[in-house]
């Protein structure tokens, strides 16, 4: 899981089984995808193969599983599946279904982790985007007793703890972080489910493709022998039997604590559905699908606020520069006093955060105006507009000077004015690829979580030497 690159499968691969829910013979098929395609799915069997992708907004149903739904089309049980893929570093791939579930195999990641490294890796050239957690984040079900929180961390890491009233399954730990293998610690491991639950979740239309097979079936209560055999022939299933730790045919655990280690699987899973990777540490107590999807909306809520327009970067005041004040100078041509940035904090392939701290020193504030110092907003633009000059410079091949000039700004709207002791974050973003030497670009300045003054640019870039 360590890669910073995306990475897809190099040719397809495809295994069958049955469903856990539905009964029905499915067969899955990994395919090579493009980068930032994602995980998608594709119903091959009904009319159009539709696709749908792999995301928590489609979340439609988590009763024993997660179930995506768009319209008519849904795809159930996805969660080993998605775990697998994480699992197996890949990042993009398209997933064809002739049926409508997963199929459940053994019950855990391992069969679907052994077929995509048959597949192996193809690196890509785009780099793997993540959510980084800023901040404490967290799902609470005070009926449930179910909490999911998020803290921040360099690395992805998840902690769950299970507990039910059951004389053998009770309270349980597992943990996963860069040091676990995912294939041999994680991935093996099954599904479980009380003999006690099978007649009702029959009865509502689910399990229809369980066996001991499958899953792990604990007996927590005394049954007689007459009445597992009754259960056994609701699912056409051979008589079985208990050992003597309420585990139905004898079935070996691979770990003392398969059961917390599987729900671990279920919570990576379900939040790959954010669509992005994730650097920060999970703590989930009695997680489940539901649950693990409602805490994955609140990510990708989150998410999405940090790179949504309207919405502040984050500033922190301790971090060391993408570029200082001495390396903007050799960008730009301006000098004190219309040099009016301070510092870059970032930059990616369509978007740059820069500073400019406003203080009581600045030269415009002796006449603008002497008893209530306001920053002009035309010089608000002139500083959101040095900030995009020095990405599209530093966006130039190292063969020359070039210099930024307008060529037009639009829909340049102020919202709050600017005083001394404010600092202004700078977010500009192309709104096209640059062109014969044309950027465009919409620039945002907030001070605080307010937004201050907003616009779009148009620049040429001229070589000077």
């Amino acid at each position: 899981m360590g890669s910073t690159k995306q990475n897809t499968i190099s040719k397809e691969v495809s295994i069958s089984g049955k469903g856990l829910h539905t009964g029905v013979e499915v067969t899955i098929t990994f395919k090579p995808a493009p980068e930032d395609f994602g995980f998608k799915f594709q119903r091959i069997d009904i009319e159009g193969q539709p696709i749908i992708e792999a995301n928590v907004s489609k979340v439609k149903g988590t009763s024993r599983g997660t179930v995506l739904q768009e319209g008519d089309l849904s795809i159930s049980t996805i969660e080993h599946v998605m775990a697998a893929l994480i699992g197996s570093d890949i990042d993009n791939v398209l997933m064809e279904l002739n049926g409508p579930e997963a199929p459940i195999l053994d019950g855990s990641a391992t069969p679907f982790m052994k077929l995509l490294k048959t597949a192996g890796l193809q690196a890509q050239e785009a780099e793997r985007e993540y959510f980084e957690i800023k901040k404490k984040i967290v799902y609470r079900n005070e009926e449930t007793g179910s909490e999911i929180i998020a803290y921040p961390d360099d690395d992805f890491s998840v902690d769950v703890m299970i507990s039910y009233d059951s004389a053998v399954l009770h309270n349980q730990y597992a943990t996963f972080n860069s040091s676990t293998n995912f294939e041999t610690e994680i991935a093996p491991c099954r599904t479980f489910v009380f003999v006690r639950e099978l007649e009702t979740l029959l009865k509502n239309n689910l399990v229809k493709g369980g066996d001991v097979d499958n899953a792990i079936v604990i007996m927590d209560q005394p049954m007689s022998n007459d009445e597992l055999n009754r259960i056994a022939d609701l699912f056409n299933q051979k008589h079985i039997e208990v050992n003597n730790i309420g585990i139905l045919n004898n079935l070996t655990l691979h770990f003392d604590n398969e059961c917390a280690r599987h729900k671990l699987l279920d919570v990576i899973g379900d939040v790959a559905l954010i669509g992005k990777r994730i650097k920060g540490r999970i703590v989930a107590k009695k997680p489940g699908h539901g649950p693990n999807t409602e805490f994955a909306k609140l990510l990708q809520k989150e998410y999405l606020k940090g790179i949504s327009e309207t919405s502040p970067p984050d500033y922190d005041p301790n971090q060391i520069p993408l570029y200082d004040v001495n390396q903007i100078k050799k960008m730009l041509p301006h000098r004190n006093p219309f040099l009016l940035l301070d510092k870059v904090l970032g930059k990616g392939e369509d978007f740059i955060i820069g500073v400019k701290n406003v203080t009581m020193n600045e030269p415009f504030f002796v006449g603008h105006f002497p008893e209530e110092p306001v920053m002009p907003g035309v010089l608000i633009i002139e500083a959101m507009a040095q900030c995009g000059g020095v990405f599209v410079i530093s966006s130039q091949p190292a063969d020359g000077d070039y210099s930024t000039y307008f060529m037009t700004m639009d829909n340049i709207k102020f919202r709050k004015k600017v005083v001394p002791g404010d600092t202004l974050i700078f977010r500009l973003k192309l709104i096209g690829p640059i062109r014969r030497g044309i950027a465009n670009m919409r620039a945002t300045a907030f001070v605080g979580d307010t937004v201050v003054c907003e616009g779009e640019f148009m620049a040429i870039i001229a070589k000077t030497k």
